[in-house]
């Protein structure tokens, strides 16, 4: 056995050759070209010493099976570089090629991850077995990093599962699948229940003889499902791509449709063919901008994000143990939830029982409806629940760890509820807040021990939304931003951290969004197109129907406590034209909102109906506003944008990471921008194109819009946000 490249070759007296993954100085095994190299030689001597192989095994050394390709370089592929990584997906794929017509059965022996390339190798296999563990992990999961599979992914899952199945089950959705739903699909076809047993089973699958060919190269084959030009095809096509243009609505992400085009194409044409269908989409898709500010966002500066940061290596993570949640309501319900799924013991407190039982009926709900979709046992449902105790009475915290305050956003109302319930805790206990927009500094004055007190802001839904933005106030210490990241990781949430001001990153940003939507309605631009420009910029929750779902009262509210505080501090109140909306919305024409069934949008028994026709009658509809579509959705993208720099600038950020991951997951910032400063980074002509872009918004539409001293000296200096970071409060 030779070790000395990033696969093993090991003969054993069966003549099964055992091709073990384990490339040096990684953790992971990756299809770079270290791989390459080692698969050229391994095929290479396997067509030279055929007669002595009785059939190949495939496996890892490492904890995953194969990764996908070098990211980093990936990220790096310019328009000029097409010819070149075109080649080098050819190799790749001819060495699979090679590998599936060796005439021997090949097994893909899978012993952890196998995302991408990973997979894609397993499928060039002519039997996948994998461990039945948590661990494993099987998908195609290109799209979502503006991608598709380029080493066979789209062509093999097409000729395996037929058209319709590998695009709306692998390919489309990108999921990142256990070993029991992907051998439910047909990715996989055997589990075995240890590491141990893994190499025996691919071993007696190859003893018994099996047909070394893959069913797309023997005679007679047809793909299941029927081909493009089969009548039972023909019934199902409309419906992929319109299902497609309603999931998309307008926005700019190409993979979809790049991987929508090789499915059907290829499927028309030979394996070899359909292989080189699909390298020439991917190499258009790794060559744009797209998939350069998704792979920046989803990859890169989301495991910064939730990398080992605030903790010194080695260090032991602290984790709740007993969390008190003060307030029932919306939020503190699904808070509620989502420590008690994390096997955390809940104490959901109110001032009413009734309140505190609705409470907790909503953890009810959400287990209920995860045991009917088969995501949940009626076993651990029934310990999910029992962890959760409603209660009015502040006893019930006695010894409890951490505390997440979830009430009204009033300053006295939460310190109140604060002193009721501090005498019954652990002595060290964490005190959190779910404040959106309240700053933490003044909030720590309610409570005893300010350096334990942290802000920990949830998103709605709760148990949908994967983000936590955690806000240092000024005597907040280090001990409890660790504890709050800690938190994060215990109950599966992506934590950014930012220091305190007022609606902090997330609410300060998603704010100017909003207010430029309404903006747009106040000068008459319609209101559906006020939506479309705001759908086709890939929010996935237009403008108005946001305002709706947040309550127009409750943004004056925020609005007229961020004037008096701004004015309190000698500062300056300049009036945006969406006040005059939102006030006319409600003081006229008493719409404030779904919570009241009627808002921008009419609704029926709680469920949108359409845009309110009375919208034309209160602001107007001018079909000849003159604001182009474009300039519409980038009024958007560049006000949510500018008013992260700010917020850079100001020390409210200290990560350009932070930036990004925040504002697309907690927030709705569209995932194709790769986030708020890649935006900026990646926009056409780079910073210099988005600094002249912003000036010329700013002649057009006012001075809110004007690029930061900041901007405009990175830009001309050649720089991007990446040379720079927030300054830390």
């Amino acid at each position: 056995m030779s070790n000395s490249t990033m696969i093993s070759w090991q003969r054993d007296d069966d003549g099964v050759v055992v091709l073990t993954l384990d490339e040096p100085g990684k953790s992971a095994n990756t299809m770079g070209a270290a791989y390459i190299a080692a698969m050229a030689a391994a095929v290479d001597r396997l067509e030279r010493e055929v007669d002595d192989v009785t059939g190949v095994v495939i496996t890892s050394a490492k904890k995953t099976f194969l990764a996908g390709g070098d990211l980093e370089g990936l990220r790096e592929v310019q328009p000029a570089d097409a010819a070149q990584f075109a080649e080098m997906l050819t190799t790749i794929k001819s060495q699979l090629r090679r590998l599936e017509q060796l005439g021997k059965p090949v097994v893909a022996a899978i012993n952890g991850a196998a995302l991408g390339g990973g997979l894609e190798l397993a499928l060039a296999c002519h039997r996948r077995i994998a461990v039945d563990h948590r661990s494993v992990k099987v998908g195609l999961p290109e799209v979502q990093l503006g991608l598709l599979p380029g080493a066979g992914g789209v062509t093999r899952t097409v000729r395996m599962l037929g058209i319709v199945d590998a695009l709306m089950n692998v390919l489309l959705k990108g999921d990142r699948l256990s070993a029991a739903r992907a051998l439910d699909l047909g990715l996989l076809d055997e589990l075995v229940d240890s590491q141990e047993a893994l190499v025996p089973a691919a071993k007696a699958w190859i003893a018994s003889g099996p047909q070394a060919v893959q069913p797309w190269d023997a005679p007679g084959y047809r793909l299941p499902g029927g081909s493009p030009n089969s009548l039972k095809f023909q019934q199902v096509l409309p419906s992929i791509p319109a299902n497609l243009l309603k999931q998309l609505k307008g926005a700019n992400y190409p993979a979809p449709k790049a991987i929508l085009a090789a499915a059907v194409e290829g499927a028309q044409v030979d394996v070899d063919t359909a292989l080189l269908i699909e390298t020439r989409y991917l190499t258009q898709l790794v060559t744009g901008q797209v998939a350069k500010n998704m792979i920046q966002a989803f990859f890169f500066d989301l495991n910064q994000a939730t990398g080992a940061r605030g903790r010194a290596p080695g260090h032991e993570p602290w984790r709740a143990t007993k969390v008190v949640v003060l307030g029932a309501g919306m939020m503190g319900a699904g808070i509620a939830y989502v420590c008690a799924k994390a096997g955390i013991e809940v104490v959901l407190k109110d001032v009413a029982q009734e309140a505190a039982d609705r409470g907790k009926g909503y953890s009810e709900q959400l287990v209920a409806k995860a045991i009917k979709r088969g995501r949940m046992t009626e076993e651990a449902g029934a310990e999910l629940l029992a962890r959760i105790t409603a209660t009015t009475e502040p006893t019930a915290a006695s010894g409890a760890d951490l505390v997440i305050e979830a009430v009204f956003e009033d300053p006295a109302v939460k310190a109140q509820v604060f002193a009721e319930i501090e005498p019954f805790l652990d002595p060290d206990a964490l005190l959190g807040s779910n404040t959106s927009s309240l700053p933490i500094t003044g909030l720590a004055e309610g409570v005893s021990r300010p350096a334990d007190f942290i802000g920990l802001h949830f998103f709605s839904p709760v148990d949908k939304m994967p983000l936590l933005e955690i806000v240092k106030g000024e005597a907040t210490s280090e001990e409890s931003l660790g504890r709050s990241l800690d938190l994060a990781r215990q109950i599966g949430k992506t934590p950014i951290v930012v220091n305190d001001s007022r609606g902090f990153f997330t609410s300060r940003v998603i704010g100017t969004f909003i207010d430029e939507g309404l903006a747009l309605l106040g000068e008459g631009v319609p209101a559906a197109s006020v939506e479309q420009a705001s759908a086709q910029a890939g929010y996935p929750a237009t403008v108005l129907q946001l305002c709706d779902e947040l309550n127009l009262r409750l943004m004056r509210k925020i609005r007229e406590e961020t004037k008096a505080g701004t004015l309190a501090a000698g500062g300056t109140w300049t009036e945006h034209p969406a006040e005059g909306v939102i006030d006319t919305m409600i003081d006229e024409l008493d719409r404030p909102g779904r919570l009241a069934g009627a808002g921008f949008y009419d609704y029926d028994a709680g469920k949108r109906s359409g845009l309110w026709p009375g919208l034309v009658a209160a602001f107007g509809a001018n079909p000849d506003h003159g604001i182009s579509m474009v300039d519409m959705q980038e009024r958007m993208l560049f006000i949510e944008t500018l008013e992260t720099i700010r917020c850079l600038d100001e020390g409210v950020l200290e990560t350009v990471a932070d930036a990004n991951v925040g504002s697309i997951l907690g927030i709705g910032f569209p995932g194709w921008t790769g986030g708020v400063l890649q935006y900026a980074t990646g926009y056409d002509g780079g910073l210099p194109g988005f600094v002249a872009r912003a000036e010329e918004l700013a002649e057009r539409y006012g001075a809110r819009f004007s690029p930061p001293q900041s901007l405009v000296e990175l830009a001309e200096t050649g720089g991007t946000f990446a040379d720079r970071e927030g300054a830390t409060a």
